[in-house]
């Protein structure tokens, strides 16, 4: 394995998959509608294999690749889908075999020039990338205010730089690719708090934080996000607005 990976998510791999909001199902629709032909996806960084198995729906054939060994054995396995570990710059998969390239909230991890030379490898003429990232949650003012607080002031030193793509709605990215204009989507799910807080756990700078003072800010905080939200088991709606962009390979 490269030494290049930076590996933000292998101790927390169960928990990555336990709490990781569910993409759209409309977002792979709308992929599926812009590539013409059907018969093999690739899903770069497929962590847990959420999107994978949303491509399995329509796509004979999706080869999922992570740079984590960890990741890949953690993942949901599907009969239309092939796990293996490889880094998203040298992927292994034939030449000009893919309709669609897709990277969930990953691509600020990679080394672009490299994985762009990849892309156009793998991709058939006409064929499609997606890459998409979200942002914080919104919930309620009072919620919303607490995870500002713990995203910033408490964890600000301990995010790695790559975040400010993720802020920046992944606007840094230039591709020597035809962009396609997507529409804005969102993620929701109804979860408890104690799903919320498990999904706050699965942030990078939660775990950097735990291992550099050997204390926990979730803990911290818990008794704040307790009075905001009321019952351990009132359910609330999360939101994560998606930002989606898309290229085409000519």
């Amino acid at each position: 394995m490269s030494a290049d990976f930076k590996d933000h998510f292998s101790d927390n791999s169960d928990q990555y998959l336990a709490y990781r909001p569910r993409y759209p199902a409309s977002l792979f629709q709308q992929l599926s509608d812009l590539t013409t032909g059907h018969d093999c996806a690739w899903d770069c960084a497929t962590g847990s294999g959420q999107a994978a198995q949303e491509l399995g729906r329509f796509y004979a054939r999706v080869i999922a690749t992570d740079a984590s060994q960890t990741q890949i054995k953690s993942a949901v396995r599907n009969s239309k889908v092939d796990y293996w570990v490889a880094l998203a710059e040298n992927s292994a998969i034939r030449l000009q075999s893919i309709d669609l390239v897709t990277v969930a909230q990953a691509m600020h991890w990679f080394d672009i020039d490299k994985f762009s030379d990849e892309v156009s490898r793998v991709l058939k003429p006409g064929g499609v990338l997606a890459a998409w990232t979200y942002g914080l949650t919104r919930v309620e003012p009072g919620i919303d205010e607490l995870v500002n607080h713990l995203y910033g002031p408490v964890l600000e030193p301990y995010w790695p730089q790559e975040r400010k793509m993720i802020e920046n709605e992944y606007r840094d990215f230039r591709l020597p690719l035809p962009e396609i204009a997507m529409p804005g989507y969102e993620m929701t799910q109804q979860w408890s708090l104690p799903q919320f807080m498990g999904y706050l756990g699965t942030w990078s700078a939660i775990r950097l934080y735990r291992q550099q003072t050997d204390t926990d800010p979730l803990e911290v905080l818990l008794a704040d996000f307790q009075r905001q939200w009321g019952g351990a088991d009132t359910l609330k709606t999360i939101t994560w607005p998606v930002v989606v962009r898309v290229w085409r390979k000519a």
